[in-house]
């Protein structure tokens, strides 16, 4: 970390800013590697892009002869305010580029379909993140980012990384840089990914110099650098940027983080920008807060399910005690969470600025379905219900050719298994299993599905629970 900020007069000193534009272009004709520069639309990555943007600028356009990929990082759970800031910012980056003949070329990047944040949580149950077990990090974050650059190297052999990470952001971030393997004089190996390298061009920068360099030098994409600071004002003085592995924090309490946040007790950001007007975003804060709510231990059992996904019911001592070791959300809690998140949709697209404005897709909301279907055995087929409860419409959905089996069925279902004291689960899961193999000409996976369900623990909930002294009434 430089001992002094490399400010002059409440401005960076023109010396200093020509030594990184000449360090920057030095970077870039060292070899025939092409960039890829995460943008997350903050202060950091922005002030990141625009100094590599005005350094490419200052040499000949014979020398522009590799790509930089701007990639901006979509998790589909940014708060909406801020996609809209973003896609306008790529927009501008893909025009401002060809316009200038410059070798940029911004893109999204977003989770598999069936890996996004609503499919997890609603879809599988997976419990909302906290600080032991952030899974959205990999999902949203690091797979989608890692994904786009390992194209790159399957193309192009190595690629240079290029991140707005900074020393002065805190210990942590300065510890994880310097544990970095050194290649050369400026960049690094990077953490995970064989033949990607990281260049991190304002790693010794203060929070001032970023903002004195945004405020005294144009976007030359076309942005206003004014009002990325008055997205500042008043929140959280942070950002998210591109996450390359897990010693990334959690992206919380950030401008340019998920809404859904639950790693963080409190989301001052969001709180605050409702302060200063955006009223519309209140429904998106209350439901957050709510799914906060949901890590409570003592509230637990009434939520989650007593077999984890592996379908094994584990316990752990504490203190002499059995403590049963939680699995996802019960189904009817997940349909709790869906209906909520649909009433919070609607209130936005009424007092919002988009009337259109979407929480959750229709692609999720049949992937949804889907697992809620065949993992669960939601025979009454409830998500399309719900949806049309809370949206008063109709959700289209695929015809399910080998389906066959509704509420009725289920409901003789149950009482042969009650008849035979047989767990209706086990039934349903092996019904499930003959449904996704029917019509098929091969099916030899029919056998293992089958062994795997019938291993899982079928201990009852009651029974579960009696272990840790508590009996459901």
């Amino acid at each position: 970390m430089p001992e002094q900020c490399n400010l002059t007069g409440g401005a960076i000193a023109d010396e200093y800013l020509e030594a990184l534009y000449n360090k920057v272009q030095d970077v870039y004709l060292a070899d025939s590697r092409p960039w890829v520069l995460g943008y997350s639309g903050g202060k950091d990555s922005s002030a990141t892009l625009q100094l590599v943007w005005s350094s490419l600028q200052r040499l000949p356009k014979t020398k522009l002869t590799k790509k930089i990929y701007v990639i901006s990082s979509d998790t589909f759970v940014e708060t909406p305010v801020i996609v809209n800031y973003i896609n306008t910012t790529l927009d501008r980056i893909n025009t401002s580029a060809r316009e200038q003949n410059l070798p940029f070329e911004a893109h999204k990047v977003t989770p598999q379909s069936d890996n996004t944040f609503w499919v997890n949580l609603i879809g599988r149950g997976y419990p909302a993140p906290y600080s032991k077990f952030r899974w959205c990090t990999d999902r949203l974050k690091i797979e989608p980012a890692n994904r786009f650059i390992t194209e790159k190297i399957t193309t192009h052999g190595e690629v240079v990384v290029v991140l707005g990470v900074r020393r002065a952001e805190s210990s942590n971030r300065a510890g994880q840089m310097d544990k970095r393997t050194k290649v050369g004089e400026h960049l690094t190996r990077h953490s995970n990914l064989t033949n990607a390298w990281v260049f991190s061009p304002i790693e010794d920068w203060f929070t001032e110099e970023v903002w004195e360099y945004l405020l005294s030098v144009p976007s030359p994409w076309g942005n206003n650098n004014q009002e990325l600071l008055a997205m500042y004002k008043n929140a959280q003085d942070g950002e998210c940027p591109l996450v390359i592995d897990k010693s990334s924090p959690s992206c919380g309490n950030s401008r340019f983080g998920c809404w859904t946040c639950t790693v963080v007790a409190k989301d001052t950001s969001m709180s605050a920008m409702i302060d200063k007007g955006e009223k519309w975003l209140k429904p998106l804060l209350n439901f957050r807060d709510w799914l906060v709510t949901t890590q409570d231990p003592e509230g637990k059992k009434e939520i989650r399910d007593v077999r984890r996904r592996s379908g094994k019911i584990q316990y752990k001592e504490v203190d002499g005690d059995h403590k049963i070791i939680w699995g996802p959300y019960l189904l009817v809690f997940r349909q709790e969470i869906l209906k909520r998140l649909l009433e919070a949709q609607k209130v936005i697209q009424k007092n919002g600025p988009n009337p259109n404005e979407q929480l959750i897709s229709r692609e999720e909301l049949l992937k949804i379905r889907q697992l809620w279907l065949f993992e669960e055995g939601d025979w009454h087929d409830s998500l399309p219900q719900i949806y049309e409860q809370v949206t008063s419409k109709k959700l289209e959905v695929p015809k399910d050719d080998c389906s066959g089996l509704g509420g009725l069925e289920f409901q003789i279902l149950q009482e042969v298994c009650a008849e035979h004291d047989l767990p209706v689960e086990l039934l349903t899961q092996l019904f499930d299993a003959e449904r996704r193999q029917h019509g098929m000409s091969r099916r030899s996976a029919i056998n293992s599905d089958i062994d795997s369900i019938l291993k899982k623990d079928w201990a009852s909930r009651e029974e579960a629970l009696s272990k840790i002294g508590f009996h459901q009434s």
